[in-house]
């Protein structure tokens, strides 16, 4: 292999390279969210929001207590919601559907 395709093949690989870690995000990235219960707006939740849900957006409420919603990790118990609610990291026994 000449001096010009050995350059050739080490910038390809770095540019494959760069291009792979736009496409994927690491561990970390990928780790910093967690899910927050009792957040989402009627309808906003993310997927698997519990009994009487089945996916996104399927929660009947605001701040519905077993539906979450993925937030930056470590900010759920401080996200303020109306009449004192806070989110949490487990389901919560209020604001459910009736019936």
């Amino acid at each position: 292999m000449n001096q010009k395709t050995l350059s050739a093949v080490i910038v390809a690989g770095a540019v494959a390279t760069a291009l792979a870690g736009i496409a994927a995000p690491t561990g970390a990235q990928a780790e910093a969210k967690e899910k927050c219960y009792g957040v989402s707006l009627a309808g906003k939740n993310d997927c698997a929001a519990g009994p009487g849900t089945s996916c996104a957006g399927t929660s009947k409420i605001d701040y519905q207590g077993n539906a979450w919603t993925l937030v930056p990790k470590g900010t759920c118990a401080s996200i303020e919601l109306p009449d004192g609610r806070v989110g949490s990291l487990e389901p919560l026994d209020r604001d459910l559907p009736q019936g």
